[in-house]
């Protein structure tokens, strides 16, 4: 397989990434299954060295797993599936980036952190142009569109952000407006979020619509008005000495943008968060 640039097999290494290509719910247009493999085959086109963060992903164990085959068409085994290899191929000390796949795919994820990192401490900070908050889409209560549902339900409402969000219907609005859970994309909120959360554990979601189509196109269900690249990376530094236990990267659906310049994108959102989590 493919590992993405620096990473290793070695499964004592702090730091891992663990790939999961499933897109069994999306509603439009399919293709994140691919996503795991082009990003870690883009990362080779990137510096291992980030001038931003002055650190170098040589200087820090990464272990990179293979990828299981996954059932396309049962999304309920699939979380199944993910959850139980989490559980078995994750040592208790490890620092995951998982690479995704639907967005569906953080709640297997985080029901691990939570066992491991208990739930009454943990946030969970999504960046999105989604809500994700629906109770149920076109009658499955498991989609993409219900996963932060999901994980407010895991980590409660009041510990749960979301940037970027520009998209969701009348009734996410309003329960995310009641719970307070929206923050704007500045880095001045961030910074505030940072100081708030403090040293307790954080799960870092990102959903790569955030992006405008402009900076990323190859995405499932892009929307327009999206943050700038620049300003992603700036907002993602703002949690640089928090204690990120885990983040993901979400919705790349990397044949739909026959430029690969999307690949490189998501990889460099990955870059960005292992240095991030190595520096703990």
């Amino acid at each position: 397989m493919t590992r993405f640039m620096a990473a290793e097999a070695d499964r004592t290494a702090p730091l891992h990434i663990l790939g999961h290509g499933f897109d069994g719910t999306v509603s439009f247009r399919p293709g994140t299954r691919f996503g795991p493999d082009a990003i870690r085959s883009a990362s080779y086109g990137l510096e291992t060295y980030d001038p931003l963060l002055n650190r170098d992903l040589e200087d820090y164990d990464i272990c990179d797993h293979e990828d299981p085959e996954l059932p396309m068409g049962d999304a309920r085994r699939v979380l199944k599936l993910v959850e139980e290899r989490c559980r078995r191929d994750l040592p208790d000390h490890a620092r995951p980036v998982f690479l995704g796949g639907e967005h569906l795919l953080t709640l297997p994820t985080l029901r691990w952190v939570v066992d491991n990192h208990g739930g009454d401490k943990l946030w969970v900070v999504q960046f999105d142009a989604h809500a994700d908050m629906r109770d149920e889409y076109l009658g499955n209560p498991l989609s993409h569109a219900t996963v932060m549902r999901h994980a407010a339900e895991l980590v409660g409402f009041d510990h749960v952000r979301q940037i970027g969000i520009r998209s969701g219907t009348r009734e996410e609005w309003e329960l995310m407006r009641r719970n307070k859970t929206l923050v704007d994309a500045r880095i001045e909120a961030l910074q505030q979020l940072r100081e708030t959360i403090g040293d307790d554990p954080v799960y870092i979601t990102v959903d790569l619509d955030v992006l405008d189509p402009s900076v990323l196109p190859g995405t499932g269900t892009p929307e327009p008005g999206g943050i700038s690249f620049s300003l992603l990376q700036e907002l993602l530094h703002c949690f640089d000495d928090a204690n990120i236990v885990a983040a993901d990267v979400m919705e790349l659906a990397p044949g739909l943008d026959a430029s690969g310049v999307s690949d490189v994108v998501a990889a460099k959102v990955v870059r960005s968060l292992l240095l991030m989590m190595a520096a703990r």
